[in-house]
């Protein structure tokens, strides 16, 4: 049986390497479809596991490592100006990472019984929920954070010639990345937390 402060303690680390290779290693959590635009991350696949697996404490402690990630590349090394505008912010860059962790924690816990489907469906839920928990969050902070001078951020985007409010701007153009990232979030967090799950019980037993 292995104690359950150093079990907690060795995913945490785990977790905290994985986050960090999919930061800094190419097309591993960031994959770039458009010039200019967000790429497309893989990163809420990782931090709806850890909620799921660790609960909504943990699963919020991973979101908001990969938060302040977010702040430290956009400072230093941002992949394109949307992206340096959005997370330079720290406020952008923490709330929506953070309250996905937690959100994948809460609804991951739900799935309390030996049913694969009740899990299967748990999970997925918890999956699609940390995604767009996260876009809806960034796109929600950025419209209100840029509410009265949304010219720079429209000039990045190519909208300047868009009269549509800037919360429909910004759904219209992120929500691409939204939707893939909430999909691929669904299909793959029951997929390897369920196992996951197993060998996490046979350790601790």
């Amino acid at each position: 049986m292995i104690n359950k402060k150093t079990f907690r303690i060795a995913i945490s680390a785990i977790f905290v390497a994985i986050i960090l290779v999919q930061t800094f290693v190419p097309y591993i959590g960031y994959i770039r479809i458009l010039p200019g635009l967000p790429s497309i991350t893989t990163i809420p696949l990782t931090v709806a596991l850890a909620g799921c697996l660790m609960g909504a404490g943990f699963g919020a402690s991973i979101g908001l490592f990969w938060g302040l990630l977010s702040l430290f590349v956009a400072y230093t090394q941002p992949g394109d100006i949307v992206s340096m505008l959005l997370f330079r912010n720290i406020f952008i860059a923490l709330v929506p990472r953070t309250a996905a962790g937690f959100i994948a924690g809460m609804i991951g816990q739900a799935a309390k019984d030996d049913s694969n489907l009740q899990k299967t469906v748990v999970y997925t839920i918890a999956g699609l929920c940390t995604s767009l928990a996260n876009t809806l969050l960034v796109i929600g902070i950025t419209s209100l954070w840029y509410m009265k001078d949304p010219s720079v951020l429209l000039h990045s985007l190519g909208q300047t010639q868009n009269s549509a409010p800037l919360i429909a701007i910004l759904l219209s153009v992120l929500g691409v990345n939204g939707v893939v990232e909430a999909i691929f979030t669904a299909v793959l967090t029951p997929a390897i937390a369920m196992p996951l799950k197993q060998v996490m019980k046979r350790k601790m037993s």
